[in-house]
């Protein structure tokens, strides 16, 4: 099962002509999720992939950079005459936000749902969850998120399965499924159950100890790193974090990769990378539409895909990204 996280927005509070506001679309198998949906993340989903039928949203928290494209894109959903449902979630406050912004999106050919999720509450999905993790940052309240795949059964050994009378087949499927096959027990011919995948999203924060404790042995920490550590004071003040407060959590919750977001503009990015190296040598700093692909553990660690290599490897073997469909004029 394919999962991958997309950038679409890495800058800070405010875009540059490089960076736009913050948006992160995690692809996992058939599901689209988007974590926050600053302004122009629609414009960026059309630059780049193309205005994908995403059926969730998670908002971190209520500051502008992180919602105010989200009005616009529910009304391009229903300009392209979309029917399936979508679901918006978030802090508490979020039903008010969402009724006031009605007056820019009005009335939607498809089933809006919005819920408020308290802190440590749970979205259960098809083979994962979703967690919304309480961090420590200005105003209501704020939300880092967690997605936490199920333990996965361990191998099968074919081998001793049939050695032990098993008929390859249906038979093989219904022990990994945990049913007792010709009297063959699953843990006879099972190896031991594997870990799933963990991908944690801190939003905006300073450090804190409900974050550390959720990005523990993460396969990907996106953590936020609007300051060099020159500015650590700044940080303090404004309850976001630098660069190597970051890598210095990431170290010790055991992160298998760091991803820096929510880059200030005053820094192009590299700086803050190599301040969080000196720390913690995983650490990536994404650009916009830069791809992480997080494959199993037992096939490898979590890679960064730049844009430009993504393109150069989709002209060599002819693949082409889906091209974005044009939204359908309004009567």
């Amino acid at each position: 099962m394919d999962l991958s996280l997309f950038f679409l927005g890495t800058a800070g509070s405010v875009p540059s002509a490089r960076r736009g506001l913050p948006a992160v679309l995690v692809r996992r198998g058939g599901d689209r999720l988007l974590f926050d949906c600053g302004e122009g993340t629609q414009r960026q989903l059309l630059r780049s992939v193309g205005l994908v039928d995403l059926d969730t949203v998670f908002i971190t928290h209520f500051h502008a950079d992180h919602w105010l494209g989200l009005p616009g894109m529910l009304k391009s959903f229903g300009l392209r005459e979309r029917t399936e449902p979508l679901t918006v979630y978030g802090p508490a406050g979020l039903s008010e936000l969402m009724g006031v912004m009605r007056v820019v999106y009005g009335r939607l050919p498809y089933e809006l749902s919005v819920v408020e999720l308290e802190p440590a509450q749970t979205v259960a999905r098809d083979g994962y969850l979703i967690a919304a993790v309480p961090v420590r940052h200005k105003g209501a309240s704020s939300f880092g998120y967690a997605l936490v795949e199920e333990p996965r059964p361990g191998h099968l050994d074919a081998r001793l399965a049939e050695e032990l009378g098993v008929r390859p087949g249906p038979d093989f499927g219904r022990l990994q499924r945990g049913e007792t096959v010709a009297g063959v027990k699953p843990e006879q011919v099972m190896g031991p159950t594997r870990e799933g995948r963990k991908v944690v999203i801190s939003g905006d924060t300073i450090p804190c100890d409900a974050l550390a404790l959720a990005a523990h042995e993460a396969d990907v920490l996106v953590h936020e790193a609007t300051f060099a550590e020159e500015e650590s004071e700044r940080a303090q003040q404004t309850l976001h974090s630098t660069a190597r407060q970051a890598a210095e959590l990431a170290r010790d919750a055991a992160v298998r990769l760091l991803a820096l977001t929510h880059v200030s503009s005053r820094y192009p990015g590299g700086e803050l990378r190599e301040q969080a190296r000196a720390v913690f040598a995983a650490t990536e700093a994404p650009r916009d539409f830069d791809t992480i692909e997080v494959p199993f553990p037992e096939r490898g660690g979590a890679t960064l895909v730049r844009w430009s290599e993504r393109q150069a490897r989709e002209r060599e073997t002819g693949e082409t990204l889906p091209a974005p469909r044009e939204p359908v004029a309004s009567p």
